[in-house]
């Protein structure tokens, strides 16, 4: 008994072994390449300024792309989950979802739409983890495991967060519910990928946490009020979100002629703000909100654009805008709270995020990795309380949510 049992941990470990080198290995590459063209479409659209008169235009393209080719791709990470809780049923992730959400993200931010890339990166991890079982011999239950491996090395090779990665897939599937079995080929395969798009010349963005003082009754009260602010954020950006996208398709019936006029919105009025600080990524916003005050709309104001260009049909991820929303809303918040700014800019970069995937463990562990475990008392009151009242629904529709939360 004692030798088939060895022999059994031998073969699984065999397996996803092989499997996690295979996908982190091509995902974290292509996770290396995406966010340097990231860096330079944001490069030339900051020195171009112009280029965003075309945004209507590169609306109208992505829109015709995926309405005329795309088929199923358009659904984004919604595939995904349907894919995850219907393995059975569901169509297969197609291939062609990789080039189409990758360069459909690089068009949306050269030409100036408010957008992340999380989702972007979590497409490509699950496309390539599809692609293998349409080679290798895999159960149903193996399919699932697929899936999250895919979804932990997207997310580990963009955000360089291994372990908040790997949490990130067991936790996002299903609200309220961990099975750990599938723990360690996540981990395996966010390890490799984040190693793999390091040694391709992927970069991640540094922050730190001045002073954190110590953590008492008082810090506690304002960490929990935080946390409601916090909370409210999420819950209004997953709102517009879903708001701007029901509109679109109420009254413009074409599908590609909907990024199109959110783009000629968009444009019209970035043009009247005069200049590129809260469309894009806002990396450098991000990483000011921590040692300099931020306006008191800053954060509103990302809201508002990132929901409207996702909810137009443009493509990309929410994390990053929600990490922007978070940092400038916790910078604003020292106002009030008697913490250091850099301490609420890192608890609201965590708790919105936590907020609006529900997904307050894999933020927790994010917010150790980024910020150091002596932040983690505050940003784990902070990312609780935001997934508290950050209502039912988050980011993601298609992402079951049968638990109760309180």
């Amino acid at each position: 008994m004692f030798l088939k049992a060895s022999n059994s941990i031998i073969y699984y470990l065999t397996k996803w072994i092989f499997i996690a080198l295979i996908i982190g290995s091509i995902t974290g590459a292509v996770g290396a390449f995406f966010l340097n063209s990231l860096y330079q479409c944001s490069t030339f659209r900051e020195e171009y300024f112009n280029i965003i008169l075309l945004l209507p235009l590169a609306g109208l393209c992505i829109g015709g792309v995926y309405h005329y080719f795309g088929k199923t791709s358009n659904k984004g990470n919604n595939l995904i989950f349907e894919t995850y809780y219907n393995t059975l049923e569901a169509p297969r992730i197609p291939f062609r979802m990789l080039p189409f959400v990758l360069f459909g993200t690089l068009a949306t931010h050269l030409f100036g739409g408010s957008a992340g890339r999380e989702g972007t990166a979590v497409q490509i991890g699950a496309t390539l983890a599809e692609q293998c079982s349409r080679f290798f011999k895999f159960t149903f239950t193996d399919r699932k495991t697929l899936l999250q491996m895919g979804i932990a090395a997207g997310f580990s090779a963009v955000f360089g967060t291994p372990l908040a990665a790997t949490f990130f897939a067991l936790e996002v599937v299903y609200v309220g519910q961990i099975y750990l079995k599938n723990a360690l080929p996540c981990l395996l395969v966010a390890l490799i990928a984040d190693k793999f798009c390091l040694y391709f010349g992927g970069t991640h963005g540094h922050y730190i946490v001045d002073h954190i003082p110590d953590f008492e009754a008082l810090q506690l009260f304002y960490s929990l009020c935080a946390g409601v602010c916090f909370g409210g954020a999420s819950l209004l950006f997953s709102s517009l979100k879903k708001y701007f996208t029901l509109l679109f398709k109420k009254y413009i019936s074409f599908p590609p002629l909907r990024p199109f006029v959110g783009g000629c919105v968009l444009a019209i009025i970035i043009f009247t703000m005069g200049g590129t600080r809260h469309i894009g990524l806002g990396l450098p916003v991000i990483e000011s909100a921590f040692y300099a005050p931020m306006y008191s709309y800053d954060f509103l104001v990302k809201i508002i654009l990132t929901a409207f260009t996702l909810g137009a049909g443009f493509k990309g991820g929410e994390v990053t805008p929600l990490f922007f929303i978070g940092a400038t809303l916790g910078n604003v918040l020292a106002l009030i709270f008697p913490l250091p700014m850099s301490l609420l800019a890192a608890m609201g970069f965590i708790a919105v995020f936590a907020g609006a995937t529900h997904t307050p463990i894999a933020c927790l562990i994010m917010g150790i990795e980024l910020f150091g475990i002596e932040t983690g008392k505050y940003i784990a009151i902070a990312a609780v309380i935001a997934y508290l009242v950050s209502g039912k629904k988050g980011v993601y529709s298609a992402q079951k949510n049968e638990l109760p939360k309180f």
